[in-house]
């Protein structure tokens, strides 16, 4: 259907000698959360980032340039195909104007090309892969909130000069633990430390015993988890069960949510070192959008994927009623020009590569005597800026970066 308004749009065009100007098409914007709500990444994104995109619109006040604003859901199960093949019945059939999230990177580089093709913004929060601002960048697309990069500056380095000098990875075995691993392992060399051993894991991996046995007997100072969701908690529990961490040898959770660290519990978790993009009681701003997403979550804090969702769709709206344009490339390229400046970013921006450069946080989690609240678990140790958090665009390898 939107080619079919793309084709008639441009047929206006001609017929009224190049008049006709852009407009948000349908008389409606679509907003596509595209995520796993069944699986392992479920309580990182799920539910709550659709939550948080509905909570943008309103806040927004319902409508963009007197024109409504919807927000669909879908849940892709981390499957590539299925990703895919929802992105073109939504894009192609029911007019979605912008996908959001889209946590689990093999489905997120599916869902890139999809989007480029159609000419429909993408505005990545849940994966990972520097891949997306890289190689396989877009003119079309924002990555949001993290990156593998930004995960091994913080917490890789942070454990290397602490004394982990050797590492052993434990890693999913696809596109975002393979990235993960490599740009972490990059780090520890550079900082004079040194990888003696990996082992990959399938996906939503339940019995870790193998891989954790192998990491033991390797006695590397450090095992990097380079993995996410439930796959972390579960190499970080069964790590404690076999007497990992008692015996000296430590646990870098490269990419941790507090999602996880409320299933871990203080007990299990305590001095885990992780990188984030958000934590909600970092300020009054913050906590104020955290107790109106918790009301509606149960209880439940927001993730930085679920604040990056929020802070994404108003910034996008915010471009759309300033063009009155919903086309991907033309709201992607307003969305560029703006600062953002919020509760989750202040003084962020989106490079020519796609990335969204905002400060993150090194945090460690408390011990239960220094939980003061439920969902009290992080002291935040170091504000990392965002020039230093992020690959220097200098760096990339995007095609739409001007060298």
């Amino acid at each position: 259907m939107k080619l079919l308004k793309l084709a008639l749009a441009s047929t206006a065009m001609v017929a009224f000698g190049g008049l006709a100007q852009a407009e948000i098409s349908d008389d409606v914007v679509k907003i596509g959360v595209l995520n796993d709500r069944s699986g392992v990444y479920a309580d990182l994104s799920g539910e709550g980032s659709v939550v948080a995109a509905r909570m943008a619109v309103e806040d927004f006040g319902g409508k963009v340039d007197g024109k409504a604003i919807e927000v669909l859901s879908a849940d892709h199960q981390n499957k590539t195909d299925i990703g895919s093949s929802i992105a073109r019945q939504w894009i192609d059939q029911d007019g979605v104007d912008v996908i959001v999230d889209v946590p689990t990177s093999s489905v997120a580089l599916a869902i890139q090309q999809v989007t480029s093709e159609k000419d429909t913004a993408f505005l990545n929060s849940g994966a990972a892969t520097t891949a997306l601002t890289n190689d396989q960048c877009a003119p079309t697309f924002v990555h949001w909130t993290y990156d593998t990069y930004a995960l091994s500056v913080g917490t890789g380095k942070a454990m290397v000069e602490e004394g982990g000098k050797t590492w052993f990875f434990l890693t999913a075995d696809y596109a975002f633990g393979h990235q993960l691993q490599k740009d972490t392992a990059a780090v520890i060399e550079a900082n004079g430390g040194k990888v003696i051993g990996e082992v990959n894991h399938p996906l939503s991996t339940a019995d870790f015993s193998s891989f954790l046995l192998q990491a033991q007997a390797s006695g590397a100072d450090v095992i990097g988890l380079a993995n996410a969701g439930t796959d972390m908690t579960n190499s970080v529990k069964q790590a404690n069960s076999f007497g990992i961490v008692q015996s000296g040898q430590k646990l870098a959770a490269l990419l941790g949510f507090i999602a996880d660290i409320h299933a871990l519990g203080l007990d299990v978790a305590q001095g885990l070192t992780l990188t984030t993009g958000f934590y909600w009681d970092r300020t009054d701003e913050t906590r104020k959008f955290a107790e109106r997403f918790a009301e509606r979550m149960n209880g439940q804090k927001p993730t930085m994927i679920h604040a990056g969702v929020y802070s994404g769709v108003m910034h996008y709206l915010k471009a759309v009623e300033e063009i009155d344009d919903d086309g991907g490339e033309a709201a992607v390229t307003q969305m560029k020009k703006m600062p953002i400046n919020d509760w989750f970013a202040e003084n962020g921006m989106i490079r020519e590569d796609g990335r969204m450069v905002h400060d993150m946080y090194l945090v460690q989690v408390k011990k239960p005597s220094e939980s003061k609240e439920p969902w009290d678990y992080y002291t935040i140790v170091r504000t990392i800026p965002g020039d230093e958090a992020f690959q220097p665009l200098d760096k990339s390898t995007c095609k739409l970066v001007k060298k």
